[in-house]
């Protein structure tokens, strides 16, 4: 796509602004192709322009946060990405409710809870995604999840309205939520509104702890990955079910069923996007083959299999 991106330098800082910039930098598991034109917006007139600017010049626009669930295919991503991350991520506390832009990252707004004595988001201060990407995918982690203590949220439609949607209407359930159900129509998650409670920072802190160290233990930190790879399958662990199946320790490429918890797949070795494909799609057929279930991805894959061919 040959376009003179200057356009965006009328509302966008040149900072804000990466052309043909490598997906890889911009998800946990280290692989993807290249994308067009990447933008980090600071506010919402800045993602609203830059929208505009993608319809006027008939570019897709993809929107992503952290990619920590995100697995962008080797060919990259045509048209405008909008990543909602770190300039996009004001707080604000008012009693036991925080406000947020959606791409604080988990992690942060945990600690900021703590600091806070604010209780109930414990559970997710190890999580790496950013808060819009938790509530696309209701995250979850030790008995908790997103919808315990989400009461509403801010979003721009499809006809980049601004609109607020509350809990009731957040259609909530295993990993998934309104706006996953209604991924076509173009929302963009911008803030969301958390009720927590009060509690003692000591104690908020040792869970923390807790958990994270449960996490460290469990859990192949010490790769690139994007999660638990597989939904849960109704009745079974996905850990057990590729353990039993033989496949623990499998390779292709540079891409590894992980040695320490089946259920990952990890970057061993300068994966591409087709070795973690591959070997998904090589996991999802064995497990079917012997016994008869059927593993759905909880990671999301986007972007083009072919390479950008530049002219």
């Amino acid at each position: 796509m040959d376009l003179n991106y200057n356009g965006l330098l009328e509302f966008l800082d040149a900072s804000k602004i990466k052309i043909n910039e490598p997906m890889k930098n911009h998800t946990t598991l280290k692989v993807g192709g290249i994308a067009d034109v990447l933008v980090l917006p600071g506010n919402v007139e800045e993602i609203v322009k830059s929208i505009e600017y993608a319809k006027l010049n008939n570019m897709p626009v993809t929107v992503i946060g952290n990619g920590s669930k995100l697995l962008v295919r080797d060919g990259g991503i045509r048209g405008l990405v909008i990543k909602l991350g770190s300039k996009f991520s004001n707080v604000e506390i008012n009693d036991e409710k925080i406000t947020a832009q959606s791409g604080i990252t988990l992690p942060l707004i945990a600690r900021v809870a703590k600091e806070s004595s604010l209780s109930g988001l414990e559970f997710a201060c190890g999580i790496p995604g950013t808060i819009g990407g938790a509530i696309y995918m209701n995250a979850g982690a030790y008995g908790s999840e997103m919808s315990n203590i989400v009461e509403e949220v801010t979003y721009l439609d499809s006809n980049l309205k601004v609109k607020t949607i509350n809990k009731e209407e957040l259609e909530f359930g295993y990993r998934q939520s309104y706006f996953k159900k209604n991924k076509l129509d173009g929302n963009i998650i911008l803030s969301v509104v958390l009720k927590l409670q009060k509690g003692e920072i000591q104690e908020i802190e040792d869970k923390m702890k807790e958990n994270s160290a449960q996490r460290k233990e469990k859990q192949p930190l010490e790769y690139p990955n994007a999660g638990s790879t597989f939904k849960r399958p109704e009745g079974y662990f996905v850990g057990k079910l590729i353990d039993e199946a033989g496949l623990k320790g499998k390779r292709i490429g540079g891409a590894q069923i992980s040695t320490k918890h089946s259920g990952f797949i990890v970057n061993v070795d300068n994966a591409t996007a087709s070795d973690v494909i591959e070997l998904i799609d090589l996991t999802k057929k064995e497990i079917s083959s012997k016994n008869g279930v059927y593993l759905e991805e909880e990671i999301i894959i986007i972007g083009d299999e072919k390479q950008k061919c530049d002219k």
